[in-house]
């Protein structure tokens, strides 16, 4: 099994290692979330970091070094389609900070339930720019299980992941809000992801507008069986950060948590 070379540093995110450190300690140092005790989870956003990466420093600045031991991240496979959940078989993937160990969260759920099809990993970015976040938050001793969402419901997908958490792990759900309205129609919108999320409402919820609605929809499933809670940490749009006003996508940060 080989390790998965970054397909994104130098366009998403800098490929410069120094200059990386800098464009998120600079977010980080921006970043003023409500506190959380007992985090479990995380919505997270996926752009290029001078649009997305401000909000998505509130959902990391929770995080602390070496809190959790392993993470499973679910992103939205924009390049290919195929049935269920996937999984990568590479032991490791490399990016300009260094390598983070991966694994295959298939040992740890039920036989015939999680597939791999490596290829769609290959030139995802969904997963891959979260992982400068978590390497400069968590360190260097946590897993990666990386997850790409194909044909799956968002309960189907709920029953795979639920038995596999524990205390030392945290999900990780990568997601947009809604993309290339205008500035006042997108807040409008993106409203619906801002009230139902913390409220863990699954009816509002299914009338979210984001690229990764399976992932958002299956840890708010996860929350109500844990009954864990939830809070709008930041949102913003690309009109906000770095991009024009005419056309905008929505970026939202959410934790979940325990009692």
């Amino acid at each position: 099994m080989a390790v998965r070379v970054p397909a994104v540093a130098g366009s998403f995110y800098p490929d410069d290692p120094e200059e990386l450190k800098k464009m998120i300690s600079g977010f980080m140092d921006q970043a003023k979330p409500k506190k959380v005790k007992n985090l479990r989870a995380l919505v997270v956003p996926h752009a290029g970091y001078i649009y997305s990466g401000p909000v998505a420093a509130y959902g990391y600045k929770l995080l602390k070094q070496g809190q959790f031991e392993k993470v499973i991240g679910i992103g939205p496979s924009h390049y290919g389609a195929f049935p269920g959940v996937s999984e990568d078989n590479s032991t490791g993937w490399e990016t300009p900070l260094g390598m983070v160990k991966t694994g295959q969260l298939s040992n740890f759920t039920k036989p015939n339930t999680i597939s791999c099809y490596p290829q769609v990993h290959i030139p995802e970015h969904s997963l891959e720019v979260q992982l400068p976040f978590l390497q400069m938050t968590l360190g260097e001793n946590f897993t990666f299980y990386p997850l790409l969402t194909g044909a799956i419901t968002p309960a189907v997908l709920a029953d795979i992941i639920e038995p596999a958490l524990d205390d030392d792990t945290l999900l990780l759900i990568s997601s947009d809000l809604s993309h290339y309205h205008p500035y006042e129609d997108a807040i409008r919108i993106d409203k619906i992801a801002n009230e139902a999320i913390p409220e863990i409402d699954l009816k509002k919820g299914a009338l979210i507008d984001a690229c990764g609605a399976v992932g958002i929809l299956t840890v708010m499933h996860i929350a109500k069986s844990k009954k864990w809670k939830s809070v709008l940490l930041d949102y913003r749009n690309s009109g906000d950060t770095a991009g024009p006003k005419t056309g905008v996508v929505g970026y939202g940060a959410y934790a979940f948590y325990g009692d």
